[in-house]
């Protein structure tokens, strides 16, 4: 079945909603502290710039053959303009509105020995303008009725608000067949999820969401609880790093899925691709536990990587021949 799940990827639509950011690397080396503070000076010997943030996310649908459509909104400026041309780059349809009262998020990593030294961030935080949002939800209307699966990819960065919500929730109610909604949280806009099909945290956001901690089985179904009782959610999948993931279809049925990782390198970006996979084979008409399967694969994947990577069909069934079939478990 999962195999059959693979094959079955290409093509089908999801349309994702949220924070398209530009992730920009200055990579060098150090070998002298600065004269001016005790700081190291990097000596930059390449820079780079991808997708991040809802960006990613659509690169991983597109990799696995989906057929996403991007709506968020960026400055009117430079670093809008290039993630344009990535968007275009990466086979990414978009519509993106070009909103001149904010800057392009664009998060700088300067890294030297494969080491971060420290990250610059251009942002600003803050609810979209009611001209920009009505402009958002224009393109909404238009098409929405046309995918049977939505994203929110939050990155807490404001797209993603409370008057967006209410909107939003409103405009699926008129859809003649409701699209199913899943949410990558954003800690402090977990009031903001009521009533969405599938929330994604991983441990850490969700023991914020259920203020507690989560570190092993007992405290992850308490956490899967609270956020039930919170949110009233339809379902929960809670990822749990290297012990694979917990999914709640309602209270009654938890299921834990093994990770499937062979390696583990860098995690950066693994949630992007677990809601990716999810939501693409929610679309091409799988079970919600085969879709988190295929999900957890497809992680396993990419933590092997370096970087927010994205995996591809051929390796998803390459990692399959490769590891047991997964002995998934009732909790």
């Amino acid at each position: 079945m999962i195999r059959k799940a693979v094959a079955s990827l290409n093509g089908h639509k999801v349309l994702i909603i949220g924070d398209l950011m530009l992730d920009h690397y200055l990579i060098g080396d150090v070998d002298r502290i600065s004269p001016e503070a005790p700081v190291p000076v990097v000596n930059v010997k390449t820079e780079s710039v991808v997708l991040g943030g809802a960006g990613n996310v659509g690169r991983n649908i597109v990799d696995l053959g989906g057929t996403p459509l991007l709506v968020s909104a960026v400055g009117d400026d430079r670093d809008g303009a290039l993630l344009d041309d990535l968007c275009i780059e990466a086979g990414l349809e978009t519509r993106i509105i070009r909103d001149a009262n904010r800057p392009t998020t664009k998060k700088t990593r300067i890294i030297a020995h494969n080491q971060q030294v420290v990250r610059v961030d251009h942002e600003l935080v803050a609810p979209l303008s009611e001209e920009a949002q009505d402009e958002l939800f224009a393109i909404l209307e238009s098409e929405v009725n046309k995918y049977p699966v939505v994203i929110l990819s939050d990155y807490g960065k404001g797209l993603i608000s409370r008057s967006f919500m209410d909107r939003f929730m409103e405009l699926i109610g008129t859809c003649a067949v409701r699209p199913k909604v899943l949410v990558d949280p954003k800690t402090v806009n977990y009031d903001l999820y009521q009533g969405v099909d599938l929330l994604t945290p991983n441990t850490k956001e969700a023991g914020e969401g259920a203020n507690m901690t989560v570190n092993d089985r007992e405290s992850v179904l308490m956490a899967g609880e609270a956020l039930f009782k919170r949110l009233n959610c339809n379902n929960l999948l809670i990822t749990l790093g290297p012990d694979g993931m917990a999914l709640f279809e309602g209270l009654d049925t938890v299921r834990h899925i093994p990770t499937f990782a062979r390696k583990v390198f860098d995690v950066t970006g693994a949630g992007d691709t677990v809601i990716a996979t999810t939501a693409l084979a929610l679309s091409a008409g799988f079970d919600l536990l085969t879709s988190c399967t295929l999900a957890n694969y497809a992680a396993g994947v990419v933590v092997g990587q370096v970087g927010a990577a994205t995996t591809h069909p051929d390796e998803l069934l390459e990692s399959m021949d490769e590891l047991p079939e997964p002995e998934v478990s009732q909790w």
